[in-house]
């Protein structure tokens, strides 16, 4: 499967990679079939974000390095090096520019977006 990862470079700059993770076939639960799973990452916390249509956020470093999952609506996020990227349902990003300029990001649904956000640990 692949996410992407939104992070700060050593100058400050934001950029997006797309990150592919690997999934083995596992016996996960039993008597249930084996499914595909990837390694597990340590979290913090977990909550549900909602953002209504037209919400911009101007140049912003995350809070925290954290999981965002797209649940609904759809987002358009701007690296601070210029790179443009659209995300909805489905849609997984790794978010962890908490330094530098960040990134800007705005709802661009007609609806509201929702979010699964898995914060991790420091």
């Amino acid at each position: 499967m692949k996410y992407t990862r939104l992070y700060s470079d050593d100058a400050g700059e934001s950029h997006f990679e797309d990150v592919h993770v690997e999934l083995r076939l596992t016996d996960f639960a039993p008597p249930a079939p084996a499914v595909y799973l990837s390694a597990f990452t340590p979290t913090a916390q977990f909550g549900f974000l909602a953002a209504p249509s037209g919400l911009f956020g101007d140049w912003h470093p995350a809070p925290r390095r954290q999981f965002l999952l797209y649940l609904s609506g759809e987002i358009e996020a701007v690296a601070s090096d210029g790179e443009v990227r659209r995300f909805g349902p489905g849609s997984v990003t790794l978010v962890e520019d908490t330094t530098g300029k960040g990134h800007r990001s705005r709802v661009v649904s007609s609806s509201e977006v929702v979010l699964a956000v898995v914060q991790l640990e420091d």
